[in-house]
């Protein structure tokens, strides 16, 4: 297959990366399918995705039009027949958990024609250990994007097994949807940037859970010293902290390192009482206007 022959795109995961991953792609004049197992959660998604546009427009890189036309493309189902008996290329944005997502594949590897191209948007593990899961192994690998609002970057993780057909294809349909790919030579976990940002929140997380320091001010000593416009705890917030933990909570247990162990609960109590970051208006800050964005955040005027 060549990246012509690429015309009708899976996302599995109606979260907020399924969300960004799939108007992009429909933004690029992609026909997307949208699929999740709750008809509930499609709903927000689409709801999150047309104020997406929004910001876009505002943005200036879609007109009113153009919006409109990339939001027709989008189709939402619960009918996993549907999504997937026609499309040439998955992206799946379903929970950290190897079994879970090697399931969903194994199930749409049933569906799917057997042309069709698989992909994970796994944020912290590695293709191996699911690949075998997916059915077409040799048609699979890791295709990981960041936040498409800010930045076009993109992680291209093939494993042993992946065919090198199949990294040009996903190379090739990156660029089509405006994407700048990173191709790595070997599986590594969080890929590049993710593998340098989890140190950096890892971290923080340590220094608040161990009453070192509080939130607040390990994200001023950050934004400080490094003159950035958010922090360690800001940038979880934009993650989603629900995400964070279920990352850490499922290191933690594959480690059993206690430091890593008491990140996890530090993070859980916010999971708990349902404040996980931007998408419900609270996490460790308060949005949509968080303190750190407020003038005198870092000279502590607005704690």
């Amino acid at each position: 297959m060549n990246v012509i022959d690429i015309k009708q795109v899976l996302i599995i995961g109606s979260g907020n990366m399924g969300q960004q991953i799939g108007f992009q792609i429909a933004v690029s004049g992609y026909n997307v399918i949208l699929y999740d197992i709750s008809q509930n959660c499609l709903d927000k998604a689409m709801d999150r995705i047309a104020k997406l546009a929004k910001t876009y427009i505002a943005a200036g890189r879609l007109n009113d039009q153009s919006a409109a036309d990339a939001l027709k493309r989008i189709r939402a189902t619960v009918d996993a027949e549907d999504a997937g008996k026609s499309v040439d290329f998955v992206s799946e944005s379903v929970p950290e958990d190897p079994d879970l997502k090697g399931r969903v594949f194994a199930q749409f590897n049933k569906i799917c024609p057997v042309h069709t191209i698989f992909t994970t948007n796994t944020s912290s593990l590695i293709p191996s250990m699911f690949a075998q899961a997916t059915g077409r192994p040799g048609r699979f690998a890791a295709f990981h994007f960041h936040d498409v609002r800010f930045n076009n970057i993109v992680d291209i993780m093939p494993h042993q097994g992946t065919s090198p057909e199949t990294v040009e294809l996903i190379k090739a349909f990156a660029e089509r949807i405006g994407q700048v790919a990173i191709v790595l030579h070997k599986e590594n976990f969080g890929y590049v940037f993710n593998a340098m940002l989890m140190e950096l929140l890892k971290s923080a997380q340590s220094l608040a859970a161990n009453e070192v320091a509080s939130v607040e001010d390990v994200d001023r000593a950050w934004m400080g010293v490094m003159h950035t416009m958010v922090g360690p705890f800001g940038i979880m917030d934009s993650i989603g902290l629900d995400t964070v933990w279920k990352v850490s909570d499922y290191w933690a247990n594959i480690l059993k390192d206690p430091q890593a162990i008491a990140n996890a609960a530090f993070l859980k109590k916010y999971v708990d009482e349902g404040n996980v970051g931007v998408k419900t208006g609270k996490g460790f800050y308060s949005y949509p206007d968080p303190a750190f964005g407020k003038p005198g955040f870092i000279e502590g005027e607005t704690l």
